[in-house]
């Protein structure tokens, strides 16, 4: 009882010095995303202000099961406009506060669409499976919106696209239809009410981690960009009990199954010298086809993967730097490319290491991105014919999903006669050179002179 009263204490200090018991969730409409390895929520709320004074922020808070698997949170007004996401800790712990675009004023209503995306959520149950099973999974949730703010209505859908179902919990008012689990309406939930909601169901969507990406970018002002990656995946789905048979796993011709026989990546649309090896070599059942906005690359490792089955491999291109690099006044320049890249669709990458490999003499570099990442120390690369190193801008950032596919910018102050730089040098030996071999010709060498036969 004693326990209850603190948190209702905190919960009601919090809530005043925050929005001052003003702001409540009108109506939330919830949809729970289960069809492939992430789990995506998106809630649709619509705020009323039931105070005297206008409100500029909301607040936002996760269960404590489901914050240390958040990887990407996002939220937009009605009109489509992206609204600024800070995060902030206090008595709830950690919490995400939205600026409002648009202060609500008092007795006025305002919707609002807030996404997450969590990793590592759905847990194969069981564990370890045999070649021919199907893989199960479960999602451990709340049946209710967890918000610090009373939600006088709310109804929610998990999609679990499968009508393979083993069990759910049932908290009533609560409908299955086909692949999807309809719970409510429920109706005036009080603040930070949590039900255990569990689903238990078939997917076989690919459980696929990239466990670490090292990522290169070299930039060159001769006109090309090349960019290299060095990927280490790990299936991380049921992992597979006893020996694997080829001769039953050729039988299969069913399309839904855990395993991963390939997968698709996505490149920019002027991609090319694309190539595509691990430890052996070249791979060569790897297929690029041009689509009208990108370059389809269908990567298939020399073995299927398994649940807990590994395999590493390296992906380079190249494309042109007039698309990426921008001239700005006073010898100033901006790269803007992705941060990175798309792996395979539904991606989740634990951990992200970028190297941006700068032209010889710049100064006065910047790196902005578009979230915050961790700053690692610079570094110097030398190559051909380089007498001064080259500037490593490097950075590293974990738990990335798609939505973290967004363009970096670099500035820097570079002057264009140093592009003559190598060329001169080159000259330069080569002119040394012929120095070398002509004086050589022309020396003799010899002990003793060869005499010479007179002729009558």
């Amino acid at each position: 009882m004693l326990k209850l009263i603190i948190i209702a204490f905190l919960f009601t200090n919090f809530h005043t010095k925050t929005t001052n018991g003003a702001i409540i969730n009108k109506n939330v409409e919830r949809v729970i995303d289960l069809s492939t390895q992430l789990v995506k929520i998106s809630s649709a709320i619509t705020l009323e202000n039931t105070g005297k004074d206008a409100e500029s922020k909301y607040i936002i808070t996760l269960e404590p099961n489901s914050i240390r698997n958040l990887s990407f949170i996002s939220a937009k007004d009605s009109y489509k406009e992206e609204l600024k996401v800070t995060e902030t800790k206090n008595e709830l712990g950690q919490v995400f506060s939205v600026k409002l675009n648009h202060p609500l004023a008092a007795s006025r209503t305002s919707t609002i669409n807030v996404e997450f995306v969590l990793t590592n959520s759905l847990v194969p149950y069981p564990s370890s499976i045999v070649q021919k099973d199907k893989q199960l999974v479960r999602y451990f949730g709340n049946h209710y919106f967890y918000s610090p703010y009373l939600t006088t209505k709310q109804t929610t859908s998990v999609i679990v696209n499968t009508r393979s179902i083993e069990n759910y919990s049932k908290l009533k008012p609560v409908s299955q239809s086909d692949s999807s689990i309809t719970y409510g309406p429920y109706n005036d939930v009080a603040a930070l009410t949590v039900d255990p909601m569990i689903v238990h169901f078939e997917n076989n969507a690919p459980f696929l981690s990239v466990t670490r990406l090292e990522r290169l970018i070299e930039v060159s002002h001769w006109g090309n960009i090349a960019v290299e990656e060095n990927i280490d995946i790990l299936h991380t789905g049921a992992k597979l009990k006893g020996s694997f048979s080829r001769y039953d796993y050729q039988r299969d011709t069913s399309n839904n199954h855990h395993s991963i026989k390939s997968y698709k990546t996505i490149l920019p649309a002027a991609a090319h010298s694309v190539y595509y090896r691990d430890s052996n070599g070249n791979i060569s059942t790897s297929q690029v086809r041009a689509r009208k906005d990108w370059i389809e690359l269908e990567l298939r490792p020399r073995y299927p993967l398994f649940g807990g089955w590994r395999s590493s491999y390296m992906l380079g291109y190249s494309v042109p730097s007039y698309q990426y690099l921008y001239k700005g006044v006073n010898n100033q320049y901006a790269l803007r490319m992705r941060l990175i890249d798309n792996v395979f669709d539904d991606m989740h990458v634990e951990y992200l290491e970028t190297s941006v490999v700068l032209p010889v003499g710049v100064t006065n570099v910047k790196l902005s991105t578009p979230y915050e990442v961790e700053r690692l120390s610079d570094s110097i690369a030398y190559k051909y014919l380089d007498t001064k190193g080259r500037p490593i801008i490097r950075f590293a950032k974990r738990n990335l999903v798609e939505q973290h596919i967004q363009d970096l910018e670099i500035t820097y102050e570079w002057q264009p006669l140093l592009l003559l730089h190598e060329p001169v040098l080159l000259s330069i030996a080569l002119y040394l050179l012929f120095i070398v071999v002509i004086i050589y010709v022309r020396l003799d060498f010899s002990i003793s002179k060869p005499e010479h036969v007179k002729t009558q």
